[in-house]
């Protein structure tokens, strides 16, 4: 008992701290965008449920910390429709409410009645914070401590495997795969693991020239100490970079928050690519994760982060910076899947927004109900899905079958 207690502790508190840091800074994106417009705000949220702390700004906006800590939310004034995006019908009754109780210059303060562009803005504030998150904290990263590459130098090749049957030898060095350029053997297998059954082009340095090799990765599973036993493409390269050829690089303020842009760019271009495939059928749908895995990742990064150190201090010092590089990663898939063109989430807002663009009024009510019902419901089945697999990931039922049997 008192190791499960101890188990749900370490796993906990990390995934609470990554996803506080992550939904905060979603959610001040919103907040700061409405405030450059002056919009009328009635409360900002971190957490859900009974306020255990709160208190209220000049301006009015109730701040407070939910004791539920797993989201939070922007609260604009008259913000009572649950799509938040009333009809015309709601707008003039809405108007005349605002007009009867606060006068005619009120009405430009409430986020519904400032311009289309303003709102828009306001909307996709949120999913560009997340992404500026990711930016700066890689780039505060790699500022403080730079990157040790390690260049894909091939030290062996295993026989009768993917790579062996393209014509990979041992000496070789992977420049590129495709277009991309490959800075180290684990660009290389990363790259290589989204990719079973697809053929790549690489550039490989060999000896004083430089040969293109074709090579299609082999679909087979794999256990990966942070995301457990996945199907992955599989090559058949060794990892032998020589001591001379190790480099540890720095970064300025600048280059780290550059290379920090970069690396958020690739992170989301791999998930693109990753949901490409899974909607294609290319890749089995049980590789889908949700909040269960995300907990667990976030326990596994802290444990990580935390071996080695000689005290406390040490071992705090080092999940922290492990766990700021998973909120980086999280950040960007959590900035996209709000961009996604579903009615409860941001990119449902601007959806309604390109139709009222375009027809020069509100998508109606009962459209608008009908599409968050069924927005609400299809997020609810993915993230019942995706919780399935984790708990099917995680032996969950095994273990609990082993409990009572």
């Amino acid at each position: 008992m008192i190791d499960f207690l101890h188990g749900a502790l370490t796993t906990l508190v990390p995934f609470i701290f990554v996803l506080t840091i992550v939904v905060t800074v979603h959610e001040l994106g919103h907040f700061l965008a409405a405030k450059s417009f002056g919009v009328a705000i009635d409360r900002f949220s971190i957490g859900f449920g009974r306020a255990i702390l709160r208190w209220r700004d000049r301006s009015g906006v109730e701040w407070r910390i939910g004791w539920l800590p797993l989201g939070g939310y922007v609260r604009f004034s008259g913000d009572e429709n649950a799509a938040s995006v009333p009809d015309q019908e709601d707008l003039d009754d809405m108007r005349a409410q605002i007009v009867a109780s606060e006068g005619d210059a009120a009405v430009r303060r409430y986020f519904h009645f400032k311009p289309l562009w303003q709102r828009a803005i306001v909307v996709a504030a949120g999913p560009i914070a997340n992404f500026v998150l990711a930016a700066v904290l890689f780039g505060a990263l790699l500022w403080a401590f730079g990157e040790t590459i390690h260049p894909a130098r091939i030290s062996q090749v295993q026989p009768g495997s993917a790579a062996a049957r393209a014509g990979f030898v041992a000496g070789d060095v992977v420049l590129k795969a495709d277009r991309r350029t490959i800075r180290s053997f684990e660009d290389l297998e990363r790259y290589v693991s989204l990719r079973a059954d697809i053929a790549i082009d690489f550039t490989v340095e060999r000896g004083a020239g430089v040969v293109h090799i074709d090579a299609t990765p082999e679909r087979r599973m794999k256990d990966d100490p942070i995301a457990g036993r996945q199907e992955s493409g599989v090559l058949g390269l060794y990892s032998g970079a020589r001591a001379g050829d190790i480099r540890h690089l720095r970064y300025g303020p600048i280059e780290a928050l550059g290379a920090g842009a970069a690396r958020t760019w690739d992170v989301l271009d791999t998930t693109l690519f990753y949901l490409g495939r899974l909607v294609r059928g290319q890749v089995s749908a049980d590789q889908l994760g949700g909040p269960v895995r995300t907990a667990h990742v976030s326990g596994l990064v802290a444990k990580m982060g935390a071996e080695g150190a000689p005290d406390l201090a040490g071992r705090l010092i080092g999940s922290t910076i492990s766990l700021l590089s998973f909120t980086a990663v999280l950040s960007v898939g959590i900035g996209f899947m709000n961009l996604l063109p579903v009615p409860v989430l941001d990119g449902g807002h601007l959806l309604f927004y390109a139709y009222e663009s375009v027809a020069r009024r509100p998508v109606g009510a009962r459209v608008q109900a009908a599409s968050y019902r069924v927005g609400l419901a299809l997020l609810l089945a993915l993230m019942l899905f995706a919780t399935w697999n984790d708990l099917q990931r995680l032996s969950v039922f095994h273990f609990l079958s082993g409990l009572f049997s």
